[in-house]
């Protein structure tokens, strides 16, 4: 059974820092794509960044420069440095896998909340 547990979300001052944690288990195929991505009520879903086996990254255009997505391969883990927060990178924040067979997981959702 695939399992991702997500961990470091909470409640952080404008300007602060979060690192948020996604480990993956009882994959038996290989990770594509490892990413988060963010919601807030009532919006779609929408890509934060993302990271390919081979350590290619894609982000959004409201973090380019300012999050790092990052993996363990060793460890099925990804995370995301989150520095210099701001009150609209408020979301619940979603782990996603990819697997190479075209298998999709995704998180439960870690809260992030910046404070103004």
């Amino acid at each position: 059974q695939v399992r991702l547990v997500e961990s470091g979300g909470g409640l952080v001052q404008a300007g602060g820092s979060l690192r948020l944690s996604c480990a993956a288990s009882g994959i038996i195929f290989s990770i594509n794509t490892m990413g988060w991505y963010r919601q807030t009520p009532g919006k779609q879903r929408e890509l934060v960044a993302a990271i390919t086996n081979g350590g290619i990254t894609n982000y959004a255009d409201s973090v380019k420069g300012r999050f790092t997505i990052s993996r363990d391969n060793a460890k099925n883990t990804v995370y995301l440095q989150m520095p210099r927060l701001k009150p609209e990178d408020t979301a619940v924040f979603y782990c996603s896998v990819h697997l190479f067979r075209g298998s999709v997981y995704w998180g439960q959702g870690t809260q992030v909340t910046v404070s103004s």
